[in-house]
């Protein structure tokens, strides 16, 4: 899936991200940066992230223009 960043506090890890495509807003699970290049997150931030099974947007990442769904790639 792929979204941007609403909402994030550094200090609690606490966050939001809004799905491209079905415009819902998912919270960040507490892992959700673990193993990723990111260590911090800004409002409007796009990125590619999966749901977890309670729901939550984890492994956020930077996804590829073919991720992205960029037209022409």
């Amino acid at each position: 899936m792929q979204g941007v960043i609403k909402a994030y506090d550094p200090m609690t890890g606490d966050g939001l991200v809004m799905c491209d495509t079905d415009f819902n807003d998912y919270e960040l699970a507490a892992d959700a940066l673990a193993g990723s290049i990111f260590r911090m997150l800004r409002q409007g931030q796009r990125v590619v992230f999966d749901l977890d099974d309670a729901g939550r947007a984890t492994k956020l990442r930077m996804g590829s223009e073919v991720d992205m769904g960029t037209p022409g790639h």
